[in-house]
């Protein structure tokens, strides 16, 4: 069975930062991701995954200047200079910390831009920061992220998005699952996983509507994590949620859906103090 990762970008964001991945390690998980960790020291990053002995699986590069609305800075011409430092800055972080995954968010299109410009901008950029860190043995992740969230986003189409990927043609550009976004999408999960599944490296969840933890909408879990397993995913699910309470007592939906996963110990606090009343049921 999947081991989880849990997104300290999301969850745990009741205390600071770099005092997340200890609230992770008591609650028992192994595995942790997050989207922008740039504001914060690589040594001091590295020294809270070591204490607690975690593993960093992802980050995303450097999107920009998000308080000013960028989603990314990869459909951009103008931006080339800027997307090739995001990139650098990516995989310095990745390399230092031990992270195979960096998901390189596309951007919002604005008005004045050709979407096939857009695009022809977009797939130069993946292959040149696919090619540099291939040189270190990263993977290249793409997301197809849900207008409702995130209006006029560039990437919203997996079809689209897989046949971008193959036109690229590198071995290091994957794609990023996220159940969440694509049931805002489009919904019809399973059958879209299993055709996409050669292309999947990483997957990621949170419950439909309110991106907060499986359970408490209409995503049925139970079904998608025996299908994950019936596909043969060997990858981590990564928990991208919004707690809808205290994020350690977001977790108590193992028990109900996925008791044998790997990757949380019996005696986690998440399995003795989890609140039904947060599952939805």
């Amino acid at each position: 069975m999947n081991e989880f990762a849990v997104n300290i970008s999301t969850i745990f964001t009741e205390m600071p930062f770099l005092q997340r991945f200890q609230k992770v390690r008591e609650c028992g998980f192994s595995f942790v991701e997050c989207q922008f960790p740039y504001e914060y020291p690589i040594e001091r990053i590295r020294d809270e995954l070591h204490q607690h002995q975690l593993s960093l699986v992802l980050i995303n590069l450097p999107p920009g200047n998000w308080e000013k609305g960028d989603r990314g800075l990869a459909i951009f011409p103008d931006r080339t200079d800027e997307f090739q430092r995001s990139v650098e800055e990516g995989i310095r972080y990745a390399v230092e910390l031990n992270v195979p995954y960096i998901h390189c968010m596309a951007g919002v299109l604005p008005a004045n831009l050709d979407r096939q410009k857009a695009k022809e901008t977009y797939m130069r950029h993946l292959y040149d920061a696919a090619k540099q860190m291939a040189n270190h043995s990263l993977t290249l992740l793409i997301e197809p992220i849900n207008p409702f969230d995130m209006p006029n986003y560039f990437l919203t189409n997996i079809h689209e998005a897989v046949s971008m990927i193959k036109e690229i043609g590198l071995a290091n550009i994957k794609l990023q699952y996220d159940f969440y976004h694509m049931q805002r999408i489009q919904g019809n999960l399973a059958t879209t996983f299993e055709t996409y599944f050669d292309w999947i490296a990483h997957v990621q969840i949170a419950d439909v509507p309110g991106r907060h933890e499986p359970g408490t909408g209409e995503i049925r879990y139970e079904y998608i994590f025996r299908h994950l397993e019936k596909c043969g995913y060997k990858g981590m699910v990564g928990l991208e949620y919004i707690p809808s309470g205290r994020s350690e007592q977001s977790f108590g939906w193992r028990m109900l859906f996925s008791p044998s996963v790997e990757g949380v110990t019996q005696e986690s606090p998440a399995f003795l103090h989890g609140e039904r009343s947060n599952i939805g049921h």
